[in-house]
């Protein structure tokens, strides 16, 4: 139930972020803040890899990636459909799947998969973790990144009082990084992209054996 109050609240969220805003000056800072992330990250696209954008929003890295053959899934895309600032046909090198992250049917397909601010939206944190990877190829990498806690406090009320609505999962870095360990994800490194008061942006990268 969580999740799906939460789902409903990310449709309206979005329809109130975008409402007034300029459709090309959006989607400019937004591909201007996905080349500043990449470089931030350190990690390179292969021309031609098999690369798949897990929760891609209406603006996702996808809007980047054209030289690669590109994936990009999302339980809300046709509530995207209507806003102006997300066009499918605008991006022909991407293959849109509306399906949420337990739902992927990919296996051993991709390169690289990216999963930007998603792994705390999820229905089913533990099922998520577990379709991401085996769509991913051996040696394959995956990026995630999240708002994470800085304090057990606030995190033990955000997980019982649900203050924060679109985000149904509430965990600490070393918690994210557990998900992955457990499933024999080898963690590259770990970047701080933004320090927060309750919350720091963080990017995890991490390799499939």
């Amino acid at each position: 139930m969580r999740w799906k109050i939460a789902q409903c609240f990310e449709v309206r969220w979005w329809k109130t972020y975008l409402g007034k805003k300029s459709p090309e000056a959006y989607l400019d800072w937004k591909r201007a803040y996905w080349i500043d992330f990449l470089r931030r990250i350190e990690v390179d696209l292969r021309e031609g890899a098999h690369v798949l954008d897990a929760g891609c929003g209406p603006a996702g890295i996808y809007t980047i990636l054209t030289e690669q053959h590109v994936s990009a899934i999302d339980p809300l895309l046709k509530s995207y459909d209507a806003l102006v600032q997300f066009d499918r046909s605008a991006y022909p090198h991407v293959s849109f799947f509306e399906m949420g992250l337990e739902d992927l049917h990919f296996k051993d397909e991709f390169d690289q998969i990216f999963c930007l601010n998603v792994i705390n939206h999820v229905e089913d944190i533990n099922a998520a973790h577990d379709a991401l990877i085996r769509a991913l190829k051996p040696k394959g990498t995956l990026v995630m990144s999240i708002d994470s806690h800085n304090h057990a406090w606030a995190k033990w009320i955000l997980r019982r009082i649900p203050l924060d609505i679109l985000h149904p999962h509430q965990y600490d870095l070393q918690e994210y990084v557990d998900f992955l360990l457990k499933r024999g994800m080898k963690i590259e490194r770990t970047i701080r992209l933004k320090k927060g008061t309750l919350f720091d942006y963080h990017a995890i990268v991490a390799t499939k054996p």
